[in-house]
């Protein structure tokens, strides 16, 4: 695989540096993930559980390495040091000064692997203004300004649902340690990395950022292209009280849907792109799409070429053919589901490997690599440096 003998050190909790390191173990890196003692990753214990492991930690965690130490501790912070010197990739989401207060910064680390690639995952980046503000997602969501374009039926802000800036910053973090990783082969040189999550999120608002840089203001949410300001780029209800969606505003879609209608006099409002002026088109589609149920909606647009799609519900989602055939739902020989590997190559393709560790599981084999003895590492753990599962 693409990745194999990279080994990446992965300190980060929570969503996106154990997402970004789970892609990284499906291509085939070894992940050493380095745990706090008592709890560990608080996705262990997050949301409903099967067998011994939460869903959450299952699509976080699997083909990982659990290392448990005591980063406070000397000892437990000179075993990280050492394990520093044989890896590729290091990884922690600490707020901005943690990790130097804990002697394990870019600075330390490097002095022991200058060939380290280190990237640092947070809120609002290594420096700022906002640089110590405590923030998960939906924070930084809110001062990046996407909030204010999630709006519900009654016109206010809604809850985003997904976390889009925790994984905004899980593959824009991915995206720059496979760089760094590359030009490590030119130079023999690693890097730091400051990925925000703050950061990442805005660099995602290309395509509703007309007004905000023309015309200085922010949008009219209802009236963009992209957020409800357009008949073809749309959600309806059906009679059943589910839900369909035109997803393409081409004018060729346009002309194909409305000549079926027999309303080709609609046509002329959608040529005039996104707006306020759509709402006629809106209110026939909305009385339309009310007359039939879903199912009927989806046996209708079946071989018409215009941009459809049902509503699905998450697990409609990871039923469809479509996701079987793709391999985006995999299942364990216990029947426990997983997401897919969604990076798909030809050559070396990622496989993912449903074991997961128990807390400190691999303490003493990664210990015992590292050079330390059965006598050593027993002393570490009688000092609470380090924690080995039974």
């Amino acid at each position: 695989m693409k990745l194999t003998g990279l080994k990446v050190i992965d300190l980060s909790l929570f969503l996106p540096g154990p997402h970004l390191t789970m892609m990284m173990a499906d291509h085939g890196a070894e992940i050493i993930k380095v745990e706090p003692p008592g709890e560990g990753e608080p996705n262990r214990h997050i949301g409903p559980h099967q067998g011994n492991y939460s869903i959450f930690f299952r699509n976080t965690h699997r083909g990982k390495k659990s290392l448990c130490l005591n980063l406070k501790s000397p000892e437990g912070r000179e075993a990280l040091l050492r394990l520093c010197k044989t890896a590729d990739v290091f990884i922690e989401a600490f707020r901005p000064g943690v990790v130097d207060r804990l002697g394990i910064g870019y600075t330390e680390v490097s002095s022991r692997n200058p060939r380290i690639i280190y990237c640092s995952i947070s809120a609002f980046g290594q420096n700022g203004p906002y640089r110590d503000i405590p923030a998960h997602d939906l924070a930084t969501e809110a001062l990046a300004g996407i909030i204010s374009l999630n709006l519900g039926a009654d016109g206010e802000p809604t809850m985003p649902h997904v976390p889009a800036a925790d994984m905004a910053a899980s593959m824009l973090s991915f995206s720059g340690i496979l760089m760094a990783l590359y030009r490590r082969e030119k130079t023999g040189c690693g890097d730091y990395i400051d990925v925000a999550m703050h950061d990442s999120i805005l660099a995602w608002t290309s395509n509703v950022l007309g007004d905000v840089f023309a015309n200085q203001r922010p949008p009219v949410v209802k009236n963009q292209r992209s957020l409800g300001g357009s008949a073809f780029y749309n959600i309806y209800k059906t009679s059943d009280a589910r839900h369909i969606v035109l997803g393409a505003q081409e004018i060729k879609f346009v002309r194909n849907l409305l000549n079926e209608l027999g309303r080709p006099e609609f046509i002329a409002l959608c040529e005039q792109g996104p707006g306020a002026h759509q709402q006629p088109l809106i209110d026939f589609l909305s009385e339309t799409f009310a007359c039939k149920t879903r199912v009927e909606w989806i046996a209708w647009f079946k071989g018409r070429d215009i941009s459809f799609a049902p509503v699905n519900n998450l697990r409609e989602a990871f039923d469809d053919p479509h996701v079987q055939a793709r391999s985006m739902r995999l299942t364990d020989t216990q029947g426990f589901e997983h997401i897919g590997v969604p990076v798909k190559f030809t050559n070396e393709p990622g496989s993912a490997r449903f074991t997961l560790p128990s807390l400190g599981e691999h303490t003493r084999e990664i210990l015992s690599a590292l050079g330390y003895n059965a006598t050593q590492i027993e002393s570490l753990i009688i000092k609470g440096a380090v924690v080995s599962a039974p």
